[in-house]
């Protein structure tokens, strides 16, 4: 049958709007497709470096690489701080088809105990799953080797090995090594500050005093890094780049071990300080604080109650007594007080004073005793040094005024810091009327000059500044600096550490440098010499002078007695002294808070000398404590 054309539609009207809307689809399409395109040409092509850094900074991380730390030697090439390998067992949750199975097949191959168990289960809730986690740290050699030979029945479970600082011989250099100790929130506040805090990123240990503090940018080294290609989670697939860390310096101290720890052996169970110079140099040769502590404990972090202990210890061993214990420095600094005024024109070498074992203050009533109350009879500046007359220092003080005294003072040191390279260090105070002022809001008077003429009232000093003054006397003026680094190596060549350029003290050939010395020597070898019976008799030349230094004021007509008071209030007892006489090569200087616990202060100083000059040591040394498996620097 025939279809038949439908009379009432308009097929060329239809064909029409089709061909039209085709036609719009077809634009339509094609001005998509051209957008689409165009952003393709954008992405691909106009965003391609963009675009490509991006990415590959999601799949390309760079994991930074700890430098090993710089070892730290003694003048005679020992170790005194080294790093040791400890080995702590790591678990990686993706690994391990049951995780409670494994802790527990763990626990007799090492040790695991319970709070290993529960540290563990903390880092895990804030790790991801394909992280390393440690299970146990400090690991020994059995508990290692047991691992070992269990290892296949672990998948998932490693033993790793990280470096640690060690300090083979304990408390004995504490107040001159420091220590290392974790990176906190003001470490890295400093090192970000500093721009330094990038090459920490591996890092998690940095030296907190002493040495490791002073000298950590050169003990550091320089952070490497691993470029790793890792995947969508963070994974790491494989490296592609590694750039070696930097291990740091190695340093060479000027301390020599055995000295170190003979002068320790005699100070034992006192509050006491000695630094021992080469004046030649201003190389330290030690520098012993009592007590000390174990800076160990600090490594690892210390726990509560040993540093609650440390802190409320009475002996106060957490301070260096050497740079920070400031003490009046009492008669110790007549030698330099004399040259002062020696150079100022004060007095010269025949001025001659009678002391009836007081000295008046003009215009007044008030009397300062001489420690000797009889009296020392006719004195010029020798015999005065010899005898170490109050009451001459007394004049003296009061003629030169402080304004002229404390500056000469400053001029040897005092009331400034010393230079020694460690930041754990106080000036001590030279007084001034400007001090007084702004301490006490009240102006300085003629009376308070007085006392200072023989090291006590408002002085105060360190023992390094002590020694520091007393090289600048042996030296006739020219100034050392005491240091502790001897020599550090670059690119396997030894640097030796450098005297900084100090003027002179005065006039280096004025022949007043000569004066003072040969009343120290006459304090040890003749007869009213207030040393002579511990130094007399030494086949060796030795110049000295001592001190008392007051922990209270007595009233006008007080006797002292040590055995009526308390421990605490009882006089310090200090000493200074150099030998060789025509050629030093050693210089000393030594307090006992409280006049120490053991012999008196020329007697150790004996000990000392005799120790250094003739090699005499009677006394049995410490040995290093055993270093585990796995250090640097043997």
């Amino acid at each position: 049958m025939k279809l038949q054309r439908n009379a009432f539609r308009d097929y060329t009207a239809e064909q029409t709007l089709f061909v039209r809307r085709a036609m719009i689809a077809f634009f339509g399409i094609l001005l998509l497709s051209g957008i689409l395109v165009a952003n393709l040409y954008h992405l691909q092509i106009i965003r391609y470096t963009d675009y490509s850094t991006r990415s590959n900074e999601n799949r390309i991380k760079l994991v930074p690489v700890a430098p090993s730390r710089g070892i730290i030697y003694d003048r005679n090439g020992t170790p005194l701080a080294l790093n040791r390998t400890i080995y702590q067992i790591e678990l990686v949750p993706e690994k391990v088809e049951n995780l409670e199975k494994t802790l527990l097949a763990l626990r007799p191959v090492v040790d695991l105990t319970d709070e290993d168990i529960v540290a563990f289960e903390k880092e895990r809730k804030r790790s991801r799953r394909f992280t390393s986690i440690p299970v146990k740290t400090g690991l020994n050699e059995v508990q290692v080797a047991r691992f070992a030979v269990n290892q296949y029945a672990f998948p998932g479970v490693e033993v790793k090995g990280y470096q640690r600082r060690y300090y083979p011989y304990g408390s004995a250099l504490t107040h001159v090594l420091g220590y290392v100790s974790k990176i906190n929130d003001r470490d890295v506040d400093r090192l970000d500050k500093e721009g330094k805090w990038p090459n920490y990123a591996a890092t998690h240990d940095i030296g907190k005093l002493g040495i490791e503090r002073y000298y950590e940018d050169i003990l550091h080294g320089k952070t490497g890094y691993e470029e790793v290609e890792v995947n969508n989670r963070g994974r790491v697939i494989r490296q592609l780049h590694e750039q070696s860390p930097q291990a740091g310096q190695d340093i060479w101290l000027t301390i020599d071990l055995k000295l170190q720890q003979y002068i320790e052996t005699l100070l034992a169970g006192s509050r006491a300080a000695v630094v021992v110079t080469d004046p030649r140099s201003g190389e330290i040769l030690a520098m012993v604080s009592m007590p000390s502590y174990d800076p160990n404990l600090f490594v690892d972090g210390i726990s509560s109650k040993d540093y609650n202990k440390l802190l409320k210890d009475p002996n106060r061993p957490l301070i260096n007594r050497t740079t920070q214990g400031a003490y009046p420095p009492a008669s110790t600094v007549k030698p330099y007080i004399a040259v002062s005024a020696l150079s100022a024109g004060v007095i010269n070498k025949n001025t001659s004073l009678f002391d009836p074992g007081w000295w008046q203050l003009p215009g007044s009533e008030k009397r300062f005793r001489d420690w000797k109350h009889w009296g020392h009879g006719h004195l010029n500046v020798t015999k005065s040094l010899e005898e170490s007359a109050d009451t001459f220092f007394y004049q003296v003080a009061y003629d030169m005024g402080i304004d002229r005294l404390s500056e000469w003072m400053g001029k040897f040191g005092y009331g400034h810091l010393s230079g020694i390279d460690l930041v754990e260090e106080t000036a001590g105070n030279m007084p001034t009327r400007e001090w007084k002022m702004k301490r006490f809001k009240k102006p300085w008077y003629q009376g308070d000059t007085i006392p200072v003429g023989i090291g006590q009232g408002y002085w105060t000093a360190t023992p390094v500044q002590m020694n520091k003054a007393m090289m600048i006397l042996i030296n006739d003026g020219i100034v050392r600096t005491p240091h502790l680094m001897m020599a550090n190596k670059v690119n396997n060549v030894t640097v030796p550490w450098k005297q900084p350029a100090i003027p002179p003290v005065a006039d280096i050939h004025s022949g007043y440098w000569e004066i003072a010395k040969d009343g120290m020597y006459g304090v040890a070898n003749r007869p009213n010499g207030t040393a002579r019976k511990s130094f007399s008799d030494a086949p060796y030349k030795i110049a000295a002078k001592s001190g008392t230094a007051q922990v209270f004021g007595l009233k006008e007509n007080e006797t002292y007695n040590a055995h009526k008071i308390s421990e605490l209030l009882r006089d310090h007892k200090l000493m200074t002294a150099f030998a060789p006489y025509d050629h030093p090569r050693v210089a000393v200087a030594m307090i006992l808070e409280n006049g120490g616990a053991g012999p008196a202060v020329g007697t150790i100083m004996r000990q000392i000398l005799d120790h250094i000059m003739l090699g005499d040591n009677n006394t049995n040394l410490p040995d290093a404590a055993p270093v585990p498996s796995g250090y640097e620097g043997e």
